[in-house]
């Protein structure tokens, strides 16, 4: 009996079971393929991008975009399977996403599908004026900057402390945003925590201290911030003016006269300035200034309300950012002499 006819049905089998294999083999191939990119980091090669999803994008345009920029050169049926994959498939929510370096395709929409939208930090920094914090605030980026239009009287207004003079007010601290929030939530948060922290520390002040009230202390706060930027200085600067006070001497602070001096203020105080009577001239006029001179950190906040102890009522720099304390005028007049003329003896 011939085998031809056997051979001649082996043919489709063996076709049938190649194209079957390749099958599987593309199969394989394909899987393979499509975990290594979810596991695969995108093309993101600096720090800093982003992505915005708006509100209503369809999952489509949100891949369109991620391959339009060139983050993605996958498939976009890799992206849908990959979210049908996690069920994340119409889950993903609208906001500004962190492309940082390393970031997989998985590791992005697990991100979109929780929400964890790119958080960036503003920092107000100790010792700046509420000109300076409104300044800084309209250069943050992605800030809504509704305060633009508003002077300081409709800013404290708006963030419920209306009455209230700006200047001090807000505690010094990183505060952290996200695209779309108001510079005047931020405003709202750091005013809130300088009456929380003033409080605080108000409650637990030294005892027999010449400050009447919560306020008194924020403004002695910000001149010990504005007068040292020595950590183990603020308690002894804030001992100089707590006695100087109990004492009923002027003040004699120039980073307050300076404040008063307002736009006049070319970068030198002369002796005429010293002279020059302003709310803010402790040299002509006794007692605190009528508002703080700057933002107090809260290491000058525990200066004023813990000063340290001493006999010392007068102090002066000493060119390297410290300063040397005095006794008595005749001593502090002898350092006058040393550090600011250099006539040393």
């Amino acid at each position: 009996m011939s085998d031809k006819p056997m051979r001649g049905r082996a043919w489709p089998r063996m076709l049938l079971l190649i194209a079957l294999l390749a099958s599987v083999g593309a199969l394989v191939y394909g899987w393979n393929d499509f975990a290594r990119f979810s596991t695969a980091p995108l093309n993101v090669a600096t720090q800093g991008d982003s992505i915005d999803i708006s509100r209503g994008s369809s999952f489509k345009g949100i891949v369109g975009e991620l391959r339009q920029r060139g983050f993605s050169t996958a498939n976009p049926l890799y992206w849908r399977l990959l979210a049908e994959q996690m069920h994340v498939a119409g889950k993903l929510h609208a906001g500004e996403y962190a492309l940082e370096p390393g970031i997989t395709p998985r590791q992005l929409l697990a991100n979109m599908a929780a929400g964890r939208v790119l958080q960036r930090n503003f920092t107000i920094v100790d010792g700046w004026t509420f000109g300076e914090l409104r300044q800084a605030l309209a250069r943050a980026e992605k800030l809504n900057h509704d305060s633009a239009a508003l002077d300081d009287a409709a800013v404290m207004q708006k963030i419920g402390a209306g009455g209230e003079a700006p200047e001090g007010r807000f505690l010094p601290e990183t505060y952290a945003y996200v695209k779309g929030d108001s510079d005047l939530d931020i405003l709202r948060r750091a005013h809130a925590a300088m009456v929380k922290t003033l409080d605080e520390l108000w409650a637990g002040r030294a005892q027999g201290l010449p400050l009447a009230t919560p306020y008194e202390a924020l403004i002695l706060a910000s001149i010990v911030e504005k007068e040292t930027g020595i950590p183990a200085e603020r308690a002894q600067i804030a001992g100089v003016f707590v006695r100087r006070l109990e004492e009923h001497m002027l003040l004699q602070t120039d980073p307050s006269v300076i404040y008063g001096m307002g736009a006049n203020y070319a970068g030198n105080i002369r002796r005429s300035d010293l002279t020059t009577d302003t709310p803010y001239n402790t040299y002509t006029r006794p007692g605190l200034p009528p508002t703080p001179i700057a933002l107090p950190g809260k290491p000058a906040l525990v200066a004023a309300l813990h000063p340290a102890a001493g006999d010392a009522l007068y102090f002066v720099a000493r060119g390297d950012g410290g300063h040397v304390f005095a006794r008595t005028l005749e001593e502090h007049n002898r350092n006058v002499d040393c550090y600011q003329r250099k006539r040393c003896r």
